[in-house]
């Protein structure tokens, strides 16, 4: 089923909807839940959150392309799962690991200067990501966005793991220097 015709479905309130969305988008939001939670049953509450989340959200709003509008909803119901289980002391997750890496990039200064600078560096990092080539960025997003595993990527991509550490590792390096030359310290 089209995601337009999905929406309109929840846009008329028609229940229905909900299965069709389950059907089409179900296995993608469990993914994304259970890389961050860790944990299949966590993961399970939080696609049905997902759902009525996005039942509650349309109206007013109306995705035309559902898929990044779902994983948006389902991750940040992931993160905050997470951030009321704390999952790392339940051993759960990539994302202890995915927040480590990038604790060496992205500063984790909670002050109200970096909470209005948070705005600009995210700009930067949005320039960042549209510089990269395809693959880098696709291979970027999927271990910082979805948290995938590095194994994960390696074959989905077809890539040694190897591979994917290193140009990780290079992308790091290279966003550092984007948010230094921007001003953001590191």
């Amino acid at each position: 089923m089209e995601d337009g015709t999905i929406v309109q479905m929840l846009w008329d309130r028609c229940e229905q909807a909900l299965e069709a969305l389950a059907a089409k988008y179900g296995r993608f939001c469990h993914k994304i839940a259970l890389n961050i939670l860790g944990i299949n049953e966590d993961a399970e509450e939080c696609v049905n959150d997902t759902y009525l989340s996005t039942w509650n959200s349309i109206p007013p709003k109306r995705p035309s392309v559902l898929a990044p509008y779902v994983g948006r909803i389902t991750r940040n119901l992931a993160l905050n799962l997470y951030k009321q289980k704390n999952a790392e002391k339940r051993g759960g997750g990539n994302l202890p690991l995915v927040l480590d890496e990038l604790s060496e990039v992205i500063p984790s200064d909670s002050s109200t200067s970096a909470m209005l600078e948070e705005k600009e560096m995210m700009q930067q990092i949005s320039d960042f990501l549209a510089g990269l080539s395809p693959d880098k960025r696709k291979i970027f997003v999927r271990r910082y966005w979805y948290t995938d595993s590095v194994k994960d990527i390696a074959q989905q991509y077809g890539l040694t793991e190897n591979n994917v550490s290193v140009t990780l590792n290079r992308l790091k390096k290279q966003l550092r220097e984007k948010l230094s030359e921007g001003g953001v310290e590191v």
